[in-house]
């Protein structure tokens, strides 16, 4: 009833109820700020400033005064916050003068009672976002401090080239097509080489401050987010170096390939939702198929004693690979457009297995970006099972011909099984 309404206003509507759930959302954010700045003064015997009383009080002041600048006058929003900035001020000046400089709690309080406004009007889920990425700033400060003493000037220098590459020249990009068949659109191949470089930045990070001697799943997971085929050719290479080592490479290698089967689903459902729909049921098998023979192997690897190899991390930001497969991306989209207009299903099979020839990526993408629209879902569906299967035949042929005796056999067995699961998938998604 409209009686019940506390506000109602053209863009914002308020029950009691409403009210009372919004409170309490503001309580329990103030309250789990507070209770992480007084822990962490706690934990160094210092004096708290604020802590989950104040925290919470801060979040209760912005919501009411929102809630009071609706009903009466916005300067009573306005009040508040410069009340709030007037107090924060104070404790600065007065935690400067005894020589403690940080103002880490300080921002803290204002936020939060910025977040109490924010809930009142109705972003509650944002609102909770913010708050998450707020304690793990606040909490992660020692963590920080000791990733910062380790960085190098060179990895500074990757850091900003891709914040100049991802906001700096990315959004000025054309958002056009061109080119033969309307099929180029600068932003696109933009934004593949920022994901690409951004991929291979976060998996360099995660190696160097993780380390790898968390074990060399951890190093084949991180590098299967990037390149399969990158990591079968290293570990290949090292099973020769320490053929003992062969089985748990080859496990490394098989959780890689269970990693570039989900990755192929992730850059299918960015780029075409509807394509998806029939390709989860052939990947699946192939994505099972994968993570049973990478469980397999490891079980029968668990609890052996084995030496962790470190592998040698390179460049943190390789923009040069990054626009080299930008470009490949471009050469592969306008191939797969030339053999559909010109062969039509067969031009495109052909030109999906000669691009998996180093990985699926830029197949997977393109082919996507064309699916539904110059190319039916099963001729673009048929593409990608066809680059997985011919990318997996290239692995073979690298383990094969690079690696240790004992990891020809593991590879011939375990790659022998996801091939045959990808031809049961390609039996699915065209006779079931």
């Amino acid at each position: 009833m409209e009686t019940d309404l506390l506000i109602q206003i053209e863009n914002l509507q308020l029950t009691e109820l409403d009210f009372l759930i919004r409170m309490l959302v503001t309580v329990g954010i103030g309250f789990v700020l507070g209770l992480e700045r007084e822990f962490s003064k706690h934990s160094k015997n210092m004096e708290v400033f604020a802590g989950i009383r104040t925290f919470t009080i801060v979040a209760l002041l912005g919501f009411l005064t929102t809630y009071l600048s609706i009903i009466f006058t916005y300067w009573i929003f306005i009040a508040g916050f410069l009340g709030v900035l007037s107090i924060v001020a104070i404790s600065y000046w007065v935690t400067s003068v005894k020589g403690e400089i940080g103002s880490t709690t300080e921002f803290a309080v204002i936020f939060t009672f910025l977040l109490g406004g924010l809930i009142l009007v109705g972003s509650i889920n944002l609102s909770l976002a913010l708050t998450v990425v707020t304690l793990v700033l606040l909490s992660l400060k020692l963590t920080f401090r000791t990733m910062i003493g380790q960085l190098t000037q060179n990895e500074l220098y990757a850091f900003v080239r891709f914040v100049v590459v991802a906001l700096l020249i990315l959004p000025f990009l054309p958002n056009e097509f061109y080119g033969p068949y309307d099929v180029i659109n600068p932003r696109e191949v933009g934004w593949i080489i920022v994901l690409i470089s951004g991929i291979g930045f976060v998996g360099y990070i995660l190696m160097k401050f993780l380390g790898t001697d968390r074990g060399i799943l951890l190093t084949s997971i991180l590098g299967g987010l990037v390149s399969s085929t990158f990591v079968t050719f290293t570990f290949s290479k090292k099973s020769k170096e320490t053929p003992e080592l062969s089985k748990i490479y080859a496990v490394g290698i098989f959780a890689a390939a269970t990693i570039m089967v989900i990755r192929v689903l992730l850059l299918v459902f960015i780029f075409n939702k509807a394509m998806l729909a029939g390709l989860v049921l052939p990947l699946f098998i192939v994505l099972l198929t994968a993570f049973g023979i990478a469980l397999f192997f490891y079980k029968s690897q668990f609890g052996k004693p084995h030496t962790i190899d470190k592998i040698v991390l390179g460049d943190p930001l390789n923009i040069k690979n990054a626009v080299f497969f930008g470009i490949f991306y471009m050469g592969i989209l306008l191939l797969v457009s030339y053999a559909n207009h010109i062969y039509g299903a067969k031009g495109i099979y052909v030109s999906s297995a000669i691009s998996a020839l180093t990985d699926i990526d830029a197949i997977a993408i393109s082919v996507s970006k064309l699916g539904g629209t110059t190319m039916n879902f099963l001729i673009a569906q048929n593409a990608i099972l066809l680059a997985v299967l011919s990318n997996t035949v290239v692995k073979i042929g690298i383990a094969v011909f690079m690696g240790s005796i004992a990891l020809k056999k593991y590879v011939l067995i375990g790659y022998g099984c996801i091939f045959i699961a990808g031809i049961v998938g390609f039996l699915v998604l065209n006779f079931f």
